[in-house]
């Protein structure tokens, strides 16, 4: 591939380099593009961000930000992407709230690939429908980065948003793809979005649906947010939001018996993962303090309805996978 990313190319590390790749790509965007518009499916997530900040400073309202919310976002996700992009950036952005067709779909089922074929599926024919609401958008943007081009040996399987049908011709823009993820982190610094964003761990495309294991329940779904928002919560304050890789809680479809106001009823585990790892191909676990472990504890068999145990899985890559399913 000729743009293969040359050794001796700078690594972004610091506010001046970014500022000079943002300058440089803005006039390349506006070269590319001229009058004409932009798609891009904004899921929220570190890279398709700061494509959309890229491009809302290089051509602002031509560009077209679809936002689907599929209902296994993290705990008021979505609202942070519209408050971040529509209130705070002025972006044109569409947004589709689509959690009950996706839900409906996933109805009964539990096995893992089922699940992640349903959700990547049903994504492709909400933005499908959506784009073709749009007339005269002739480039695609995308937030692929340098290792999606190593990984995939130069062929990046070409949409990001899923395999759009072959009648739908786009040109792409990706204006980020010859940069790592550490790079693409310091351009949306320089950018002006905000950490909580440009530092949020890797999350998963099909989201909460393979955290919730098994077959997707909505009550279970809920318990899954609420738990997962404490477990980020007290990470914050401790400090180990900052050198945890990753860290998110599963539930799975079981029920054990607790006690509560002098009673016994039945709930679900909340099971924490913590790990660390340079390339996901390998990880170790983080040894959380018991101090830590007792708080986010007794808050989330206090606070989350449903949830009365919490477990620690302190299994590493390899044997245990990083997302259970």
């Amino acid at each position: 591939m000729s743009n293969v990313r040359p050794e001796s190319m700078a690594r972004i590390t610091t506010k001046e380099l970014a500022d000079k790749f943002i300058a440089e790509q803005v006039a390349e965007i506006r070269a590319q593009v001229g009058d004409k518009k932009v798609l891009l499916a904004l899921s929220g997530g570190v890279d398709s961000s700061v494509v959309a900040a890229l491009l809302i400073k290089a051509i602002g309202k031509q560009l077209i930000c679809v936002h689907v919310n599929h209902g296994l976002m993290r705990k008021d996700e979505s609202e942070e992407v519209i408050r971040i992009f529509r209130d705070g950036l002025d972006a044109n952005l569409v947004y589709i709230d689509a959690t009950d067709r996706f839900l409906g779909k996933l109805e009964g089922v539990s096995d893992p690939e089922k699940k992640r074929k349903i959700i990547g599926g049903e994504f492709i024919v909400v933005f499908d429908e959506e784009a073709r609401k749009l007339t005269d958008v002739d480039f695609l943007a995308q937030g692929t980065i340098y290792p999606d081009i190593i990984e995939s040996d130069g062929v990046k399987a070409h949409h990001n948003v899923g395999g759009l049908p072959e009648d739908m011709k786009f040109e792409l823009v990706e204006p980020i793809k010859l940069l790592y993820k550490d790079e693409v982190r310091v351009v949306g610094k320089a950018l002006g979005l905000p950490a909580s964003m440009v530092d949020r761990q890797p999350f998963p495309g099909p989201g909460l649906g393979v955290r919730c294991l098994g077959a997707i329940t909505r009550d279970r779904l809920h318990a899954l947010r609420e738990a997962d928002a404490i477990l980020r919560e007290e990470f914050d304050i401790c400090g180990l939001s900052q050198k945890v890789w990753q860290y998110f809680i599963a539930v799975p479809d079981m029920k054990s018996v607790g006690v509560k106001d002098g009673k016994r009823y039945e709930g679900w585990p909340a099971i924490i993962r913590a790990v660390n790892t340079t390339d996901a191909m390998t990880a170790t676990i983080e040894e959380i303090p018991y101090a830590v472990l007792h708080k986010i504890t007794d808050r989330i068999t206090k606070e989350v309805e449903g949830i009365n145990r919490v477990l620690l899985d302190l299994t590493p890559k390899p044997v245990g996978t990083i997302e259970w399913e």
